[in-house]
């Protein structure tokens, strides 16, 4: 069968992959020429994820069964649409995709339907002061239709909107920008598959993110289970399906963004999609749940095997497991060092950098400027702690001035 997978990046390699594996004739769009899933895929479309109307020509021109993404927010709407019109199988309707990726329309969603969220205002180019009452400082801005933290920005007064507003903008197809209050608190992310209508929770973890003045919440590390998993699994899952109520969401991937401070529990973002953070990767590990084949199933219209999300219990699962993003200091790579070392220490299930040598790592704004990952698995904390702290101490990126760029403590935290 032939599968449209939107994107051909790090985020969706696993899942041209699996497809190949699987049998299956891949396309995948994606407007970079470079992209590393090109040498995989059967076909490149030099076509934007955000374009639906040139992916709607690209599954005519290919004539396809089936129109997917992982790790990625805004495509979600794009697979939707594509899917509704050219009458193949989809997870989600339209509607349901844009109430997902549209921060306007989710926003509106959690306050009409009780979910806990921050307090937040819809601003406008024009925005008057006066009419921000009940926004509290330091707070944050955001694009409403972005995603990998651009064009996000904590401030700390009236003044740093007018500063912000357009740099907000350049990552967003909309006029309005979102202001929300910061909440100082432990983020927490909610994977797992919803089967006509029933919730199955498949792993919760503490997600962990680099600040740095102004840029927030760039995704450093997942660790599994989190350190809230016992306390707050009944409020989670009772969030959870109050949030799939409200967004009519029927069958599929969800990836929730949670957070936990001391004012309970407030819904940051939601995604109707396998997480970034290579989930397709390490989930099957941890529950024995190939979410990555079940999404391939779905969007294919094939039978999904639901056995494995019957027999598996979170509360149960013993795993550990860490998945550390890792990112590196600003500077031009001299020599890359231990990477193949690495790869075979025991319980290091990945390694995969984002720069080669002779490349230039630029200043971290945002997710892009990560500088690559590695998961690893361990029996309990204390031996996860010491595997990810072996990966780190010789792990090297070496800069021109012959110094380790590695920013180990962004993400070394359990």
């Amino acid at each position: 069968m032939k599968l449209l997978i939107l994107g051909g990046g790090n985020a969706q390699l696993s899942a041209i992959k699996k497809a190949k594996k699987m049998g299956h004739e891949v396309i995948i769009s994606d407007y970079l020429k470079d992209a590393p899933g090109i040498e995989l895929a059967d076909h490149h479309e030099l076509v934007s994820t955000f374009d639906i109307a040139s992916n709607i020509k690209v599954g005519k021109k290919h004539n396809i069964d089936g129109i997917m993404t992982i790790g990625t927010d805004q495509p979600v709407y794009t697979a939707a649409v594509v899917a509704e019109y050219l009458s193949i199988p989809t997870l989600i309707n339209k509607e349901t995709a844009k109430a997902v990726t549209n921060k306007r329309v989710m926003k509106r969603k959690f306050t009409n339907n009780n979910i806990p969220t921050v307090n937040y205002k819809l601003l406008k180019k024009d925005y008057e002061v006066k009419k921000m009452q009940g926004i509290n400082y330091p707070a944050v801005l955001k694009p409403l239709d972005s995603q990998g933290q651009r064009g996000v920005f904590k401030i700390n007064s009236n003044k740093e909107i007018d500063k912000y507003f357009s740099n907000v903008l350049k990552y967003s197809r909309e006029s309005e920008i979102l202001l929300e209050e910061y909440y100082d608190s432990d983020e927490i992310t909610v994977s797992g598959w919803v089967d006509e209508g029933n919730l199955h929770i498949l792993t919760i973890t503490d997600r962990i993110t680099y600040e740095q003045d102004i840029n927030i919440g760039i995704c450093t590390a997942h660790m599994f289970p989190s350190k809230h998993l016992k306390k707050y699994h009944a409020e989670i899952k009772e969030i959870s399906n109050d949030i799939i109520k409200a967004f009519n969401i029927k069958n599929g991937p969800i990836y929730f963004q949670m957070l936990v401070g001391n004012d309970g529990i407030k819904v940051n973002e939601i995604a109707c999609r396998i997480g970034g953070a290579y989930e397709a990767d390490f989930m099957p590990l941890i529950t024995n749940v190939d979410i990555l084949k079940m999404v391939i199933h779905g969007a294919l219209g094939k039978n999904i095997n639901k056995v494995p999300l019957k027999n598996y219990d979170l509360l149960e699962n013993n795993n550990w497991l860490s998945v550390q993003l890792f990112f590196a200091k600003k500077g031009k790579i001299k020599d890359i060092r231990n990477i193949e070392l690495i790869k075979n220490f025991s319980n290091v299930i990945a390694l995969n950098l984002n720069y080669q040598k002779d490349d230039v790592i630029p200043k971290i704004e945002n997710a892009t400027a990560r500088a690559g990952y590695f998961i690893v698995k361990g029996k309990n904390k204390d031996i996860l702690k010491n595997k990810i702290k072996q990966v780190y101490d010789n792990l090297k990126i070496i800069s021109e001035e012959n110094k380790n760029l590695i920013l180990r403590k962004a993400g070394e935290t359990l």
